[in-house]
């Protein structure tokens, strides 16, 4: 990063405090604090990058959802004391809660019923609310749409509270289950208050925009849930919970169309949802938390963006700084539609292959978007096959435009088709600098689903650098979630998450669907580092702290990192040892095997052992492992020797089908974990879970954030 970039990151934060304050002191900013958190799938398509400039933290001031990023990333999160008579537990200091080597820890998992066709899409997210903004409660809740049709005795979408394993009584519990008439195949939303939540569903072919008001029941079920009846809007904003309204999604001429494809987005500034849906209508409902909630029919909306062309749409995004909506089509085409007037402006088509099935993710700051794309149509990967790509465009692109490509991996040509390529994620040091830092998402659509690191540099992206393979087989690949830890101790981390559908290659996955997580916290210069501490390294290598001490200041940039397993770069008084490539899973130790110099394996301790002095392992049981970075464990004479390279850098959960979008929701220090920092998910296909064998609600511990 050059000096430049760092003022202009330094100036961003001094006005953000400044904006922060001012914004506080005018009572703007109490909202979203007295209302709480929501996490959905739309907190991974906006973003916000840091303001560089006073007209753009005055600008991102004016959305909530600034304000809950701002929250999710720098409040320390504990679990909350007990109300009187909830019957939630008591403040809890468990610890380091730590897993088994390499393994995600699935805390519960609840059968939402069986999955006919899997897998089902795996853009779909289920929704968080946090209550506090620095604590957790047991009364905080996620809700999951079943993706079941709705009857008597199958809830369409269920919510559960006592989230937190080891902190709330009963973990989890049931907190309403309703039968809403039609089936939900996209991702809910919450309310800025969490009173409602907002979802569509499809019911004889007819898309439907569903408001409801929950209410806490201790009799509900997945299989035993209450049916609601629509009120009429104009009842809604009185009815008493439990109740829900309906609005019918119409085309510009009255007549209902369906949807299946598009999650509604929620505009809290304007009280608004944006949806889409099929043959390219894209809608806007006014008044649906705080109002008498209605489609716009006036003034060009609802739209349909490509007349000549009418694709389905996938989900949309609304930038409340430019006032834009930006929508994809499942023939590969991005719109951007004034939100006012209804105007489209069309890209030049981007995707050749499966088409955009995901949402753009755009940073509202930076005003940049970021589309991801199966194939570019080109033939210029191997093979002369098309190639598979994320593409970014400027927040006012203009029609025809497609932007700039970085290439992620190979796609195959028509007519066959290649695996959908869903939204990736943009890191922590992007969003806490001016559109700095790196974008990871899972690529390579026409073969196994790769990891890529694309850096960005002031907005410009670079060219990719290829990761792990996530899978043995060509099979599907989940969206790439990513959660920035400030609070963890004693410096900040970082890991993403991330799944394959079949072929998984994790420890813990038997070469099924599999979720996975890797450390990716990138190298900071001037920081004061601790023996043991990881960075992911410009070459997608994991760096461990052999030496503890203060990194080099930014003048002099990033050290020229040791490409060599098990080598140290030195980094001012900071030593580096290098664990190597990050890569899915390693073997264990074997009795009695011959083992080669540089051969690496997870010790049972969940260490990363190299091998230095070739020979044959022992017989019998493992060998005592020393547990010292860079600490030397000798099985005897004769025998094998091995040097501590630091803790294992991923982690592996089963998961049938692989997963749906994975929602991330507390971040907290490492004295103060008390199972609240979670990952929630959906399998797509059928598992044995709690309740019975189908599709399942999941809540996995960030293991690695120990």
């Amino acid at each position: 990063m050059t000096g430049n970039a760092v003022r202009l990151i330094r100036f961003g934060a001094g006005l953000l405090g400044l904006v922060t304050v001012g914004w506080m002191l005018t009572g703007q900013a109490a909202q979203p604090a007295h209302e709480g958190l929501p996490n959905d799938w739309t907190h991974r398509h906006l973003i916000f990058s840091q303001p560089a400039t006073a007209e753009q933290a005055a600008r991102v001031a004016q959305d909530p959802r600034y304000w809950q990023q701002w929250y999710r990333q720098n409040f320390t999160r504990v679990l909350a004391a007990d109300p009187a008579g909830s019957g939630d537990a008591s403040p809890m200091n468990f610890g380091h809660l730590r897993a088994r080597p390499g393994k995600v820890h699935p805390d519960w998992s609840e059968d939402l019923g069986n999955i006919a066709v899997p897998p089902v899409n795996a853009g779909i997210y289920p929704a968080k609310f946090q209550f506090g903004i620095s604590n957790a409660s047991c009364t905080d809740y996620v809700v999951f749409s079943t993706g079941q049709a709705g009857s008597a005795a199958q809830a369409s979408v269920v919510a559960y509270n006592n989230l937190y394993v080891g902190g709330c009584a009963g973990a989890p519990s049931v907190t309403w289950a309703y039968n809403t008439g039609g089936t939900v195949l996209t991702s809910p939303v919450i309310s800025g208050d969490g009173s409602q939540v907002a979802f569509v569903e499809t019911n004889g072919g007819k898309g439907i925009l569903v408001l409801l008001k929950w209410a806490a029941s201790n009799t509900e079920t997945v299989t035993s849930p209450l049916t609601l009846a629509a009120v009429a809007n104009s009842a809604y904003p009185t009815c008493t919970a439990p109740c829900m309204t309906q609005i019918f999604l119409v085309t510009g001429s009255a007549v209902q169309i369906d949807d299946t494809t598009s999650s509604p987005f929620a505009d809290y500034k304007h009280d608004t949802i944006w949806v889409g849906g099929a043959v390219g209508w894209l809608h806007k409902i006014t008044g649906v938390f705080h109002g008498s909630p209605a489609e716009v029919k006036t003034g060009g909306f609802p739209v349909q963006v490509n007349p000549g062309s009418p694709n389905t749409l996938s989900s949309p995004i609304f930038d409340y700084g430019t006032g834009n909506v930006y929508v994809g089509d499942f023939g590969g085409f991005l719109y951007r539609v004034n939100g006012s007037t209804a105007a489209v402006t069309p890209s030049g088509q981007i995707d050749h292959g499966t088409g955009l099935v995901a949402g753009p993710v755009v940073d509202s700051t930076g005003s940049k978007v970021y589309v991801f794309s199966s194939s570019d149509g080109s033939s210029t990967c191997p093979g002369s096959n098309p190639c598979a790509g994320v593409f970014q465009l400027a927040a006012s692109f203009g029609s025809g435009t497609t932007g700039a490509e970085i290439v992620t991996g190979a796609s195959v040509a028509f007519p066959a088709m290649p695996n959908p390529m869903y939204e990736g994620a943009l890191d922590g040091n992007y969003q806490a600098s001016s559109s700095t830092g790196n974008l990871y998402v899972c690529g390579n659509t026409g073969g196994a689903p790769t990891l890529y690191q694309i850096a960005i540099l002031i907005g410009v992206m670079q060219p990719a650098v290829a990761g792990p393979a996530l899978s043995s087989a060509t099979t599907g690949c989940s969206p790439v979630s990513d959660i920035p830890n400030v609070n963890a101790t004693p410096n900040a981390s970082e890991w993403i998450f991330a799944s394959a559908q079949a072929g998984g290659t994790g420890n813990n996955c038997a070469a099924g669907g599999c979720v996975m997580n890797f450390v990716v916290k990138p190298w900071a210069a001037s920081t004061l580092y601790a023996i043991g501490q990881q960075v992911l390294d410009t070459h997608f290598q994991v760096q461990t702290v052999r030496t503890g001490g203060t990194s080099r200041n930014v003048s002099q940039g990033h050290p020229v990192w040791s490409m060599t397993v098990g080598a140290t770069t030195g980094d001012a008084t900071v030593q580096w040892l290098n664990q190597g490539p990050l890569v899915v899973s390693y073997a264990t130790w074997i009795a009695s095997n011959p083992y080669v110099l540089g051969q690496e394996i997870v010790d049972s301790d969940g260490n990363i052992q190299i091998v230095i002095l070739a020979n044959n392992s022992k017989a019998g049981a493992h060998p005592v492992w020393n547990k010292n970075v860079f600490g030397i464990t000798n099985e005897g004479a004769g025998l094998v020797r091995w040097r501590n390279l630091g803790a294992i850098g991923t982690a592996s959960l089963a998961a049938a089908g692989g997963t749906g979008g994975i929602i991330i929701d507390n971040v907290v220090g490492s004295g103060t974990m008390a199972g609240a920092s979670q990952v929630y998910f959906t399998t797509q296909s059928n598992q044995v879970c709690t309740g019975g064998t189908g599709g399942c609600a999941v809540q996995a511990s960030q293991s690695a954030l120990r």
